[in-house]
């Protein structure tokens, strides 16, 4: 892997359908309720997170987070843009000690807020620029990547669109899936607010509304939607597809990619943040250290089929070969200034999730 600032260039083979063998962690969901009597690195103590990751995706690695340090583990999951407008809510009196982010725009919007602490340098410096804030509230853990999938039984690859704009033409009328309340999905409804301005963000989720594209409550859903036939295509992170295929090599289903430059490429990382008023700042910081380890980082990309961040770690080899990089003109930072209003922009559209 070569590395320059802000870039990284992953050549790894595509094997579409192949089972992978997935890392075991060693670990049991017993440790993250109780600390170790050995201690860890930052000694026992307690560590409260609120996490827009899934339970079955997170669990593991805080399990072994737990078990490696000693550190017990109290989690509360949720809808990530929810739990971020919780935290808002809470202000100075939320027990949550770490925030882990299904997007970039949630924990932008509490940076915002002035609800998230700074990160000690060595954290940051795991990833490359534009993969943390600037002013040291969250560093991105794993990266995604923005794909339509498309179901090759159903769609022919030369009538797949050349932009993601070009799903309001006609002849994809009834045949979409949407997410409109996933974090990914609002964070890509963001960042082509910044790239192309809100009246033409506007004008395409009314054209996709218009359109008859059918909504889910997420991007799993979708996936399944497609290898069912429901739907031909669907906006999705390119990862839901290869966790489908890891568990029947056999389902009929193909990732898309739009061109580099154009907004449905967007790469989105998710985010760790540790809470401005947190009473276990020892014990926050040593998990998204932790996360950032070589460890959880192969966890990630073998278990989920993300892309990891750390510098150094190379992605599983089921993944494409893609050059991950932070968007130039569009700073994750500010994603989720108008969390708000992008949701209220994709809700006066007509898109429900």
């Amino acid at each position: 892997m070569n590395f320059s600032p802000g870039r990284w260039y992953f050549d790894v083979v595509r094997t579409p359908g192949r089972v992978l063998t997935l890392l075991v962690l060693v670990g049991t969901a017993a440790l993250a309720g109780c600390g170790s009597d050995d201690g860890g690195a930052a000694g026992n103590g307690t560590v409260t997170i609120y996490s827009g990751r899934t339970q079955n995706l997170i669990e593991p690695i805080l399990d072994r987070f737990a078990e490696e340090t000693g550190i017990t583990v109290e989690a509360r999951y949720g809808d990530t843009a929810d739990l971020a407008l919780l935290i808002g809510e809470e202000g100075d009196q939320s027990p949550a000690d770490v925030f882990l982010s299904q997007s970039p725009g949630a924990v932008g919007y509490l940076d915002q807020q002035g609800l998230l602490g700074t990160l000690p340098d060595d954290v940051l410096g795991r990833v490359a620029e534009g993969f943390h804030a600037e002013d040291g509230s969250w560093v991105g853990f794993s990266g995604r990547k923005r794909v339509l999938v498309y179901n090759p039984e159903t769609v022919d690859p030369a009538e797949l669109p050349d932009t993601v704009l070009d799903l309001v033409q006609p002849e994809w009328k009834g045949r979409i899936g949407v997410a409109p309340s996933n974090a990914s999905f609002q964070d890509f409804v963001s960042a082509m607010r910044i790239r192309l301005g809100d009246d033409a963000t506007a004008t395409w989720l009314q054209g996709i509304a218009d359109n008859d594209a059918l909504t889910f409550p997420n991007n799993n859903a979708i996936v399944a939607a497609v290898g069912r036939g429901e739907i031909d295509v669907g906006l999705v992170n390119h990862y839901y597809l290869y966790q489908a295929l890891a568990e029947d090599p056999e389902f009929p289903g193909v990732n898309y990619d739009f061109p580099d430059d154009d907004i449905g490429s967007l790469v989105i990382v998710t985010g760790a943040a540790m809470i401005e008023n947190t009473d276990s700042e020892d014990e926050a910081v040593e998990l998204i250290r932790f996360l950032l380890e070589d460890e959880a980082q192969r966890y990630f990309s073998d278990q989920t089929f993300e892309y990891p961040l750390a510098t150094g770690v190379e992605p599983s080899r089921v993944l494409p070969r893609i050059e991950l990089s932070a968007s130039e003109d569009i700073d994750l930072d500010t994603l989720g200034g108008d969390l708000q209003s992008t949701r209220a922009m994709i809700h006066g559209a007509g898109l429900e999730g």
